[in-house]
């Protein structure tokens, strides 16, 4: 894997530079024929007016406008390929931070939310990928623009040392006007910057929660709150489209001023005799044609300028450190996994239940033993964070109750990060009686969204036993089934985990029923443990959680 510097803004886009070092020089090679030749152009029109048509010499004159329309369709030819190149060296340099921020974000996994809000995330993919592509161009169009204006310089210097040292000044003068704008743009930018990634989470946290909303009744509330937030961000960002126009103001406007005193001196030097006709129609062409390589390098500056913003928040996300292991090897055969917070023991080759009055204490105990963040947890009595987070994940599966379903058919669905096989397909699909939701080619649609609540559950379900883990962490899995199909569930589960341990946290009386062993927790501890049977028999709390759960249900 390809080592990413994120010592800073400034060395990651340097580091993405020399990662695209082939795709910038490219860029940068169309882009200086491209400029040379535009330059070229005046200079083969000076000598076409000088040499052929004030002597009155037909054949130089054909030669010379012969080779001015070789130039220019050569010229057309570059101004595609420059293009080309440079669109494709942004696309490349916007895809390879996106896919260094998804490959981070996989790392991460579980302790993602935790980290950082989706709505930073959302706006880095969306926002600042493309903007640190644009940023590339200072490689490509930049270097070329620096070095056709030391070509014009040259040819300039040919025609009239003058404006050549006129032209060279002109860079410096350019940079102090444009420069503190710049500084003021970053500075702009980077707070206009955290006010949108602060928007985007608040946007992603009401569209998550608009059922809740919609139920509780905060939704124009939180719709009040959304507009004031985003009124604010919009007059942000009129701020800093001010300054960022005067920065385009002047990238159109001062090159013109500029090279008009060129023009200006030239004409004199003219009229003094000191140049040709022309000569002079080259001293026009050149400065006409260096107000596109100027124009280039004020931009190319804004483009840095946004650049180390949005490059200052991907170093930032890729800084976030992964809960990575040591590297403990785990253990050879299947082992025991046990909570010391709560005190709960999963033995392979058993299904084991967790029932508490509180679900969140359950959901808790299945977080830590499948190492969804900080945990004390231990696996054959090795502790599951100093064993490496590839071989906690191969091996032991943890089947969160809102768990994502992608866009695919149900056999791919079902089958997630496996090959599809049509037997072990509808071997899960039985297995959580999920037979209802479609044939094997049956699409599903983003989030399960043209999917009942309950076929959603057993489907996720059903992909959690396609994966065949060594130990399976499922939360609640048939929460949202009716009695039947709830019974079908329990009664299936023990024959698809045949050998393999299960841990579920559930009220169920049909899967606390079936579990080879059920763990009562009071305030996040284990209270009593036992057979269900053993359970309703000697512990009043437990008769209470059944009960209620058997109330429910009526």
């Amino acid at each position: 894997m390809v080592r990413v510097d994120i010592r800073g803004p400034a060395r990651y886009l340097w580091w993405l530079a020399r990662h695209l070092k082939g795709r910038v020089l490219l860029g940068a090679m169309f882009g200086s024929l491209w400029f040379t030749s535009l330059a070229f152009t005046p200079y083969l029109l000076s000598q076409a007016i000088d040499r052929g048509l004030a002597p009155r010499r037909p054949g130089a004159l054909l030669a010379w406008t012969a080779a001015v329309l070789l130039v220019g369709s050569a010229s057309a030819g570059l101004g595609i390929m420059r293009h080309r190149s440079m669109t494709k060296l942004r696309l490349a340099a916007a895809l390879r931070t996106a896919d260094a921020v998804m490959t981070h974000a996989t790392r991460l996994g579980a302790a993602l939310p935790r980290r950082v809000t989706s709505g930073e995330v959302v706006t880095i993919g969306i926002a600042d990928v493309w903007t640190i592509g644009r940023a590339m161009n200072v490689g490509g169009v930049g270097v070329a623009s620096v070095l056709a204006y030391a070509v014009v310089a040259v040819l300039l210097f040919r025609t009239s040392p003058l404006l050549a040292v006129v032209v060279l000044a002109g860079v410096p003068v350019l940079a102090l006007a444009v420069g503190p704008l710049l500084v003021r743009v970053q500075a702009a930018g980077a707070r206009y910057r955290k006010r949108q990634g602060g928007l985007a989470a608040q946007l992603v946290d009401v569209i998550g929660g608009l059922r809740i909303l919609n139920g509780l009744g905060g939704k124009d509330s939180h719709l009040a709150r959304y507009r004031r937030h985003s009124a604010e961000l919009r007059d942000l960002g009129y701020r800093v489209g001010r300054v960022s126009s005067w920065v385009g103001a002047l990238g159109e406007g001062l090159p013109g001023i500029f090279l008009a005193v060129v023009i200006w001196l030239a004409a004199r030097q003219a009229a003094a005799g000191e140049l040709t006709a022309g000569e002079l129609i080259g001293v026009y062409g050149y400065t006409a044609m260096l107000v596109i390589p100027v124009n280039v390098m004020i931009f190319c500056g804004f483009d840095i300028t946004r650049g180390l913003v949005a490059a200052r928040h991907v170093v930032a996300f890729l800084s976030l450190p992964p809960d990575e292991a040591p590297g403990v090897p785990a253990p050879e055969r299947p082992a025991v996994l046990h909570d010391p917070v709560s005190g709960v023991s999963a033995e392979p080759g058993r299904l084991t239940a967790l029932a508490g009055a509180r679900p969140a204490d359950t959901h808790a105990v299945l977080e830590r033993l499948g190492r969804y963040g900080p945990t004390d947890a231990t696996w054959g009595g090795v502790r599951l964070d100093r064993i490496t987070r590839e071989e906690v994940r191969a091996r032991i599966l943890v089947a969160e109750h809102e768990a994502d379903l992608f866009a695919d058919p149900l056999r791919e669905v079902v089958a997630g990060r496996n090959s599809p096989h049509d037997e072990r397909f509808h071997a899960a699909v039985e297995a959580a009686a999920a037979h209802d939701v479609g044939a094997p080619d049956h699409p599903v649609e983003w989030g399960g969204r043209n999917l009942s609540g309950g076929q959603r559950q057993r489907v996720r379900l059903a992909r959690a036993l396609y994966q065949e883990p060594e130990m399976l962490l499922a939360a609640d899995p048939t929460s949202a089934v009716d009695a039947h199909t709830e019974a079908a569930i329990a009664g299936r589960l023990g024959a698809a985990r045949d050998g393999r341990g299960t841990v579920v946290a559930t009220t169920s009386p049909a899967l606390l029923d079936r579990a080879d062993v059920v763990h009562y927790l009071v305030d996040g501890r284990v209270a009593a443990s036992g057979s269900h049977r053993e359970l309703l028999a000697v512990v009043p709390g437990y008769q209470r959680l059944v009960a209620r759960v058997f109330g429910e249900e009526a």
